[in-house]
């Protein structure tokens, strides 16, 4: 009787296994269950890509305004301004004079802003205003003609500041006629002048969305750090979008397309909650699949299951779709609170919405691994991870001691190796075969021995990246390859699970042909079952 048992535990255990490793059209075949997490899954790609477009447009309006109030910031407080930026700083100057002009041109145009910009900014009421900091070194005495210097290192910060209402008063003038504007250039650090403007995106409204308030935090800094007679000018804007305190738009149809958004986004994430219910149902479902298989085994053979046949039971897809369905929930109550204007965090939002997508899509490339011919492409890509791993750590040995030693040598005499993180994008790009004869054409030939170790440096650092570092990396990818197309030909490795199951035909499942709702669901090829577990 026990045996009876047994055997039946058996039947019931390679049935339920057999139908855990069907795909959703072989199930429906089976026990005409229908596929609702496949279809749910079409659903929720299209639903969440439209999502994404339409954030994305009403992004782009953010975007766009931000770029362009920065241009126009330029052309009103930098004198001189060509619109476009010299290096990674915005314009130069090279006279005394012209740097006192710089300054009080800021302060000019800031005070007449009203009547000058074509924008609709407004002044910051609640802080300082317009402030004017200078960093020097303390008193001392410089007389490069005869190499004589007497200087007190440590710094000192003063500070000016102007309130919107009193710039056309007595009062600022006296400060304009004060002593702090006497720079004494040899011991000046830098020059820092920063305000905030505050204005409102009307654009949207021809976007049938609600405008957004913004805040402007502007910094300009007079850079003479170098002390080489060259004066830098950086101009910073720090956007910051808020919540409008008070306002009223009249219209029906703005409010009608708002209140449909929203909307939309709701039937989104109840989409991507039952999505979420179901993918989590499966894994937990999955395991204790598991738990009675490696139980069922350990009870008639001694011994237990191998750790790969355990990762048999645990589906990647499945904890991919989960990790999209949270961030797509999270996105969407952040996008919900942005077009209702209670939040504004479009980054943080962009960020979620944006990965979710990719993993929507990315987790597409599960359906279509139910077909052997796309299925090579995700075997391969599974088989070759492992190896192109390692090999990736010990390319990046090599690579990381290339970034460091044109950051240190070439550094001073090349724009493309001022620092690391420059050095580090140029090298990726010249493996991909970019810029490759600028990057030689524009170091400076001030050092010969410089010059010569940057030929063998880029010369032994292309040859070695590109003909063998690649051509390996290319190889573990074929090899991989060649060993799938080779299972497929003679059959994969059997492991403890494959053979439980090989023996075990369909038995108690429908086998007649019938007519089927969904047109994915037609019937395989019996040669590519055995890629079922596998997958």
């Amino acid at each position: 009787m026990a045996q009876s048992d047994l055997d039946l535990n058996e039947t019931a255990l390679k049935e339920d296994l057999k139908f855990y490793f069907m795909n959703p059209c072989e199930k429906y075949r089976a026990r005409r269950q229908i596929p609702w997490k496949l279809a749910l899954q079409i659903l929720k790609i299209l639903m969440v890509t439209t999502q994404l477009i339409f954030f994305g447009l009403s992004n782009q309006l953010v975007v766009s305004f931000k770029e362009e109030n920065t241009i126009a910031f330029k052309h009103l407080f930098l004198k001189g301004y060509s619109g476009v930026d010299e290096d990674d700083y915005s314009c130069s100057i090279y006279t005394q004079q012209h740097a006192y002009d710089s300054i009080f041109y800021v302060i000019n145009q800031y005070k007449e802003l009203k009547n000058i910009s074509l924008g609709t900014l407004g002044y910051e009421h609640e802080g300082s205003g317009l402030k004017i900091c200078k960093q020097q070194y303390k008193k001392g005495t410089m007389l490069p003609s005869s190499d004589t210097l007497n200087i007190d290192v440590s710094t000192e910060t003063e500070c000016i500041s102007f309130k919107p209402q009193e710039l056309a008063g007595k009062k600022a003038e006296l400060k304009l006629n004060s002593s702090f504007f006497n720079l004494e250039f040899y011991r000046l650090i830098q020059v820092e002048i920063s305000f905030k403007l505050k204005g409102i995106a009307l654009q949207t409204i021809h976007a049938r969305e609600l405008p957004d308030c913004y805040a402007f935090q502007n910094t300009i800094t007079f850079n003479n750090r170098a002390h080489s007679g060259k004066i830098k000018i950086y101009f910073d804007s720090d956007t910051d979008i808020q919540e409008c305190k008070d306002w009223h738009i009249f219209g029906s149809v703005l409010q009608k397309n708002t209140q449909y958004i929203l909307a939309f986004d709701g039937f989104v994430i109840l989409s991507c909650f039952a999505s979420l219910i179901l993918c989590t149902r499966s894994i937990v479902l999955a395991l204790r699949l598991q738990k009675r298989f490696v139980n069922y085994f350990l009870e008639k053979y001694k011994r237990h299951v191998c750790h790969a046949d355990r990762l048999e039971f645990i589906n990647g897809w499945y904890v991919l779709v989960i990790i999209s369905d949270v961030m797509t929930i999270i996105g969407s109550i952040l996008k919900m609170e942005i077009k209702a204007k209670n939040l504004t965090s479009y980054d943080v939002c962009s960020i979620l919405l944006g990965t979710s997508t990719l993993l929507v899509w990315v987790g597409v490339i599960r359906y279509l691994g139910y077909f052997q011919t796309y299925n090579v492409l995700i075997l391969t890509m599974q088989a070759s991870l492992p190896k192109v791993l390692r090999f990736c750590c010990c390319a990046g040995m090599i690579y990381l001691g290339y970034t460091f030693c044109g950051w240190i040598v070439l550094g001073p005499y090349h724009e493309k190796f001022e620092d690391l993180n420059t050095v580090a994008e140029c090298l990726f790009s010249l493996v991909n075969g970019d810029d490759m004869f600028a990057t030689f054409a524009q170091i400076q030939q001030k050092s010969t021995l410089v010059w010569v170790f940057s030929r063998l440096y880029l010369y032994s650092f292309i040859s070695l990246f590109i003909y063998m570092i690649l051509s390996l990396f290319i190889a573990l990818i074929t090899d991989s390859y060649d060993t799938i197309k080779k299972y497929q030909q003679s059959g994969f490795p059997v492991t403890d699970l494959h053979e439980f199951l090989k023996d075990h035909g369909s038995v108690g499942y429908r086998k007649e042909q019938t007519s089927m709702p969904f047109t994915c669901c037609c019937r395989r090829q019996q040669s590519d079952d055995n890629l079922i577990l596998i997958n």
